[in-house]
């Protein structure tokens, strides 16, 4: 059976991946730092 990845499971991976922080994911989306960490939290999803 597949595991699937949680949305902020899968953020975490891409950023991690491109060894960026959560700021410059965040700069890059034009999305606060803190909304970023959220969404890899689970906390909000928008």
């Amino acid at each position: 059976m597949l595991e699937q990845k949680s949305i902020g499971e899968q953020i975490i991976a891409f950023r991690k991946k491109k060894g960026w922080t959560q700021e410059q994911l965040a700069g890059f989306l034009g999305v606060t730092y803190q909304a970023v960490s959220k969404w890899e939290t689970g906390v909000s999803l928008r």
